[in-house]
């Protein structure tokens, strides 16, 4: 499935859209941004609540497909610039991290 598939059914709300056509693997929880930089696998759909700087440089190394801010985490403009100077996916629901992974998880074994 791709980002952009995942955006429509799941009714995500755009940060920033990077590479829409990015093939997702598989959905991804963590908070600890150190365990995320040793164990995300690429591809991933990462659902966190972290949302800072350092979310998206883990996101970058990881390789993940889409940041997914749950439970409405706050966003601020720093992080919204280099999303995009990064172009990477940024997207935000007000689900709980696990309700979303397992969302996506479904979407992908439909």
């Amino acid at each position: 499935m791709k980002v952009n598939e995942l955006i429509d059914n799941c009714k995500l709300e755009i940060i920033h859209l990077g590479d829409g056509d990015a093939e997702i693997t598989e959905p991804y929880c963590c908070d600890l941004l150190s365990v995320a930089m040793g164990n995300a696998p690429a591809g991933c759909a990462w659902c966190t609540v972290m949302s800072n700087m350092n979310t998206l440089a883990v996101a970058s190394l990881a390789d993940a497909a889409c940041i997914i801010l749950c439970c409405s985490a706050s966003v601020d403009d720093n992080m919204k610039m280099k999303a995009v100077s990064q172009d990477i996916t940024l997207l935000r629901t007000d689900k709980a991290i696990f309700d979303m992974a397992l969302e996506v998880y479904n979407q992908l074994h439909a």
